[in-house]
């Protein structure tokens, strides 16, 4: 009998790649096989950001379905994505599927799917393949994503998910409250991809249940109301910020690890980290405003600019890049575990991601709260109203973050013991967390005995 075969798939957007990949990692350092399947869009931008690095070995093997759309297709239009997925992608993952276990001596013998693709759950179970769902964001985001109905029923949202009333929903005490617009479908993009969103969390919520095992990208101290209303969700989540042994896998970016070197030269906790994910978009005016603010503050800062952050080639505030060239750099995608880990860091200035957020938490590294769509409000509350570990910043009338805003908040934060108290104790929770005897690492190795039954 061959070694398990475990074949992975995520939702197609960086931030469910990633965590998916680390876990296929775990998997293969404790013995077993893993296919990853990517759409052909992302599989492309994963092989070509990892240029020569070789981190998987011959144990995991980077496959690609098509996604249904046009290759000049926006894939951040995430309506059009996600229904172009629905299209086509089960009945080529059967196909995938057919022809690995008619060529291969080790057949699937468990499929993970992250639980935004329901669909592949239910081609597991058509196909009698043991499945696992894999939820890598917050586990409150997921328990707010059951209760569904009962939001419907209590007058709180519409049968499109369109919330009905200006308020709060708090579903445990030790739960931070969400507002009704901030739900996750309500604040990603028009109101059609909204519903599309929405429906498709609902058919997602009914595949889940078909799966053996949800594993969560969380820890159980970390959201202690959110598993209590969801007790069947595993957390295992800093198992997987602490797994890549310094290398992070599953970006779309090549990396610039030349920004390690300058960071080797910076005073211990003297510089900020800017990033915000692979989505967050800004105008110019909100750009140059982030760019004077990280001026003003008069502090070295590593500021990750992807390519696409901005629409404008030419954003920065004039001479900006000369006055800031002893004391800034600017890269356009960051190692960003290993600089979270470097000991010159002083703050992350982060889009509030879960991957992001559940990073900076395991390094113990206080935050700036700069939300911009989906779970990132939920998560912003998480870090500055629950676990304060960070703050949050207000905008002016005109919805913008000014840079005098940011160099204040820059200091408060820098200047709070308090802050930095509670940052070291969250990440002493992580580390016990993932060390033997603790929840996640138990979670972690009851699902590894489980597939090699």
């Amino acid at each position: 009998m061959g070694k398990p075969h475990i074949l992975a798939i995520p939702y197609p957007a960086q931030g469910h790649v990633i965590p998916l990949m680390e876990l296929s990692q775990c998997l293969v350092r404790h013995g077993l096989k893993v296919t990853f399947v990517n759409t052909e869009y992302n599989h492309k931008r994963v092989v070509n950001a990892l240029a020569e690095k070789n981190y998987f070995g011959d144990q995991i093997s980077l496959v690609s379905l098509p996604d249904g759309m046009e290759p000049w297709g926006d894939r951040n239009e995430l309506g059009k994505l996600t229904k172009a997925i629905f299209s086509v992608m089960p009945g080529k993952l059967e196909d995938l599927i057919d022809r690995i276990n008619a060529s291969e001596d080790e057949k699937i013998t468990c499929i993970i799917a992250d639980e935004s693709m329901g669909w592949a759950l239910e081609v597991a179970e058509k196909m009698k393949i043991r499945r696992v769902a894999f939820w890598p964001a917050s586990a409150a985001l997921l328990t707010l994503s059951f209760t569904i109905p009962k939001l419907i029923d209590d007058g709180i949202i519409d049968s499109n998910g369109t919330p009905l009333k200006n308020q709060t929903i708090q579903l445990a005490p030790a739960m931070p409250e969400v507002h009704a617009a901030n739900l996750v479908w309500a604040c990603i993009g028009d109101s059609t991809t909204q519903k599309i969103i929405f429906d498709v969390s609902v058919k997602n919520n009914k595949a889940v249940k078909l799966a053996d095992s949800i594993i969560c990208n969380s820890a159980y101290d970390f959201e202690p109301g959110a598993f209590t209303l969801t007790p069947n969700i595993l957390p295992i989540g800093p198992l997987l910020a602490d797994s890549r042994e310094g290398d992070s896998v599953g970006y779309f970016w090549p990396e610039d690890s030349n920004c390690l070197k300058w960071l080797d030269q910076q005073p211990l906790k003297s510089v900020i980290y800017v990033a915000f994910g692979s989505f967050t978009i800004f105008d110019k005016s909100q750009f140059q405003e982030l760019a004077l603010g990280l001026e003003i503050s008069r502090r070295p800062f590593l500021w990750v600019v992807r390519p696409d952050i901005t629409s404008d080639t030419n954003a920065y505030p004039e001479g900006f890049q000369e006055r800031v060239a002893t004391r800034g750099q600017m890269v356009g995608w960051a190692p960003q575990q290993k600089v979270l880990s470097h000991p010159s860091i002083a703050c992350f200035l982060s889009h509030c991601g879960w991957n992001s957020t559940m990073e900076g938490v395991a390094n113990g590294v206080p935050f700036l709260c700069w939300p911009y769509f989906a779970d990132q409000f939920l998560n912003q509350n998480y870090i500055a109203d629950v676990w304060k570990v960070g703050l949050k910043f207000k905008r002016n009338e005109s919805g913008i973050i000014t840079r005098e805003e940011i160099k204040n908040k820059v200091e408060q934060v820098l200047s709070d013991e308090n802050i930095t108290a509670r940052a070291a104790e969250f990440k002493e929770r992580a580390m016990i967390s993932v060390g033997e005897g603790g929840y996640s690492r138990k979670n972690f190795n009851d699902l590894i005995g489980w597939m090699k039954a």
